[in-house]
Order: structure tokens, then C-alpha cells, then sequence
């Protein structure tokens, strides 16, 4: 009998992940997906069947950890985390032996080591599997995983990643994962604010950000981070997959093991500054691409 696959915490991300999942579950698994989110209008948006698999909308926690072997988590905060593995009615208490917990959250790494220090002692694996790419790749099925915990857990997991991901990259032992989340989210947040930074100076200069944009693209300068800057400082959208908010958070958890292994970062910290200004400014629900917002408050001026 194949395993069964259980997802939990169907928001921005977790509802695109989990229909990928579906869409893509390898062969000799069970060909059905239990999810739960606790805004239930989510996990009816994925009421039904999705290719030859049925999607079961579970009544709680309970009964996702008494019936799936693999349990996928796209979570808030490491609070929540903590609470839906280690809490009373957590998933300790209810799975299995032999099965799997993927945390593919962005989660502080004292909460990753201490669930997968609770969950071994009754045979259960933990990986902290966080997730890089956005929205957009989520539902694109073409994130990039970053996976730390037993290299063996990870060698069953990988193929049900894979069907939500481009990328699925073994990091080492526990906290790996996380420790190469923080990396990532210490670059993406340089970089969104070094672009505010810059387009407001090319702007108050007189040049027009859309063809900066088309000029600078094409070089050096140009990412997907700029892609995403650029169109939201144009559209002045704003719309979150990420958000202002959630970068600081991430931030945060970098400063922390920073501090934690005695490592300077002081451009981080900084960063970390100016998206908590950003955040003060009622900023916190926008994208990244929001702290734009505290330059134009400053020059008097828009990208635009």
C-alpha cells in the first residue's frame, strides 16, 4: 500500500503547493491528499478529485496525523509551527512511527531542532524543508526546496517535493534547511531595498524607472528580484506574495543566528531596520517591494 500524503496550512503558498502535490504525487503513493488549514474556505477551494486523486479535507490536526505518513507544513510564524507539532493536539500525539514531517515554513531554528528532538523519540523523522520563489513559483510548481534533517528521510521526500518544486537541494543535518533560508532571505531583502534605494535616486534624477528598468535588466543588475521590484513600484500594486511583514520576520530569525554563532551581518541588520520602518509606516501587508514607500514619502515623490 502506498503512502498518504497530508498538507497543512493552505494560505498564499500552501494552496498552490498542495494542488501541485496533487497534480504530481509520485506513482506509488496513495492516490489521495488529506489537507487542513483552519480557514476552512481554503480547504474547500480544493474540495474533490484532482487528476486520479481525491482530495480529503480533514476535520483537525488529529486526523491528519492518524491517517498520512507524510505530512507537508506551509505555516505563518514558528509559533504556529510549534503548536500544530509539539501543542496539545499536536501531530506528536497522533502519527505514527516511520512517517515524515516536512516543515517547508520559514521557522527559527531552536523551534526546528527541538521538534525534530520530540519527533525521533517516537521514530517520527522531521526536515525543515523552507521554500524560495514566491507566489508565483508556488503556483508554477517551480520552487526551490532547501532541505536539512536524515539523509535517508530525505531521499523518500525528495520525489514528493519535487512535484512542487524546480530544485530540491539536500543541505546537511538539522537546521540546514533553514540556515540556507536565511541566506536567501538576507539576499532578497538587500536586494529589494537597494532597488528602492536606487530607482528613487535615478527618479528625483530625472530619469524615467520603466526604461531604467529596460536598460539595466539585461546586465548585472538584473534578477528576479528586480523583475518583481520593478513591476510593482510601476503598477503600484504592491501585492503581496511575500510581504513586508514576513521579510522582517525572516530577518529577524538571521539576526538571530548570527548572534547565535557569533557571526557579523551588519548589513542584514540594517535591512532589517529599514523593513521595520517600513512596517511602521503600515506597510507590513504589501510586498517587499513596499519599502520603496519610505524614499517616496521622503523626496516628496513616486516611482512611477
Amino acid at each position: 500500500m502506498g503512502k498518504i500524503a497530508g498538507f497543512i496550512g493552505l494560505g498564499v503558498m500552501g494552496q498552490s503547493m498542495a494542488r501541485n502535490l496533487a497534480q504530481k504525487l509520485p506513482a506509488d503513493a496513495e492516490r489521495e491528499l488529506i489537507v487542513f488549514d483552519v480557514d476552512k474556505a481554503r480547504a474547500d477551494a480544493l474540495t474533490g478529485k484532482i487528476g486520479d486523486v481525491k482530495i480529503t479535507i480533514a476535520s483537525g490536526i488529529a486526523e491528519i496525523g492518524q491517517r498520512a505518513d507524510i505530512v507537508f507544513l506551509s505555516l505563518p510564524t514558528t509559533q504556529i509551527v510549534r503548536e500544530v507539532i509539539l501543542g496539545s493536539g499536536g501531530l506528536v500525539e497522533f502519527l505514527k512511527s516511520g512517517s515524515v514531517v516536512a516543515d517547508t515554513s520559514t521557522t527559527e531554528g531552536s523551534t526546528v531542532k527541538t521538534a525534530a528532538l520530540e519527533l525521533e523519540k517516537k521514530n517520527i523523522a522531521f526536515l525543515d524543508s523552507p521554500v524560495s520563489g514566491g507566489e508565483k513559483a508556488a503556483g508554477e510548481g517551480t520552487l526551490s526546496f532547501m532541505v536539512g534533517g536524515k539523509k535517508e528521510s530525505f531521499d523518500l521526500l525528495k520525489p514528493y517535493c519535487a512535484a512542487m518544486a524546480a530544485s530540491v537541494v539536500y543541505m546537511g543535518g538539522t537546521g540546514a534547511g533553514q540556515t540556507a533560508k536565511a541566506v536567501n532571505q538576507m539576499i532578497v531583502g538587500a536586494a529589494f531595498t537597494v532597488i528602492a534605494e536606487s530607482f528613487s535616486l535615478g527618479v528625483k534624477n530625472g530619469l524615467d524607472p520603466k526604461t531604467l528598468y529596460e536598460a539595466i535588466k539585461g546586465g548585472w543588475a538584473g534578477s528576479k528580484v528586480l523583475d518583481v521590484a520593478a513591476q510593482d513600484m510601476l503598477s503600484r500594486a504592491f501585492k503581496p506574495g511575500g510581504t513586508v511583514d514576513i521579510h522582517w520576520k525572516d530577518l529577524g530569525y538571521a539576526l538571530s543566528l548570527s548572534k547565535d554563532t557569533d557571526t557579523p551581518v551588519p548589513v542584514t541588520a540594517l535591512v532589517h531596520e529599514i523593513f521595520k520602518a517600513a512596517r511602521a509606516k503600515g506597510e507590513g501587508k504589501k510586498s517587499q517591494s513596499a519599502v520603496v514607500r519610505l524614499w517616496e514619502d521622503l523626496l516628496s515623490m513616486e516611482v512611477k
